[in-house]
C-alpha cells in the first residue's frame, strides 16, 4: 500500500494559541502518535510519562510522551505523543484516527471516514 500523509496540528490545550502542525505519517501499526521533541516542546507540550515501544525494527526503545490536543481532517481529539528525537519524521496513530472515525482505504489509498464511531 502507498504511503498517506495528513495536516495535523498538536496543541498543549484546546485554547492553546501556539501549537505544531506538520504532515504527518499515517501508521496504522503504530498505536500512538510520535512528533519531533523540539517542536513538542517548543509548542508547550511537557513529558508526562514514560513508556517502552516497540519500533518497526523490532528494537525496543523508552520515550517520553506528552498529552496533546491532535487536530486533522477537521476533526478534533487528544492523546498520548511520543516526543521522538528531533529529526523524527511525525508520525499519526490509529488512536488518534479510531477515535475520530477515520479509516484507511486501502483499495484507494486514502483516508475515509466512518459513517458513524463505534460505541460497542
Amino acid at each position: 500500500m502507498g504511503l498517506i500523509h495528513v495536516t495535523v496540528q498538536l496543541k498543549k490545550s484546546i485554547e492553546a494559541l501556539q501549537g505544531f502542525e506538520a504532515d504527518f505519517f499515517v501508521d496504522t501499526g503504530a498505536t500512538d502518535s510520535m512528533a519531533p521533541s523540539n517542536k513538542l516542546l517548543e509548542a508547550g507540550i511537557i513529558h508526562v510519562g514514560k513508556s517502552v515501544y516497540e519500533l518497526a525494527d523490532g528494537e525496543m526503545r523508552e520515550f517520553y510522551f506528552g498529552i496533546a490536543v491532535i487536530e486533522f481532517m477537521g476533526e478534533i481529539t487528544s492523546g498520548r505523543v511520543i516526543f521522538g528525537p528531533d529529526d523524527t519524521e511525525p508520525i499519526l496513530g490509529v488512536t488518534a484516527l479510531e477515535s475520530v472515525g477515520i479509516l484507511i482505504d486501502p483499495t484507494r489509498k486514502t483516508l475515509k471516514r466512518m459513517p458513524a464511531i463505534p460505541l460497542k
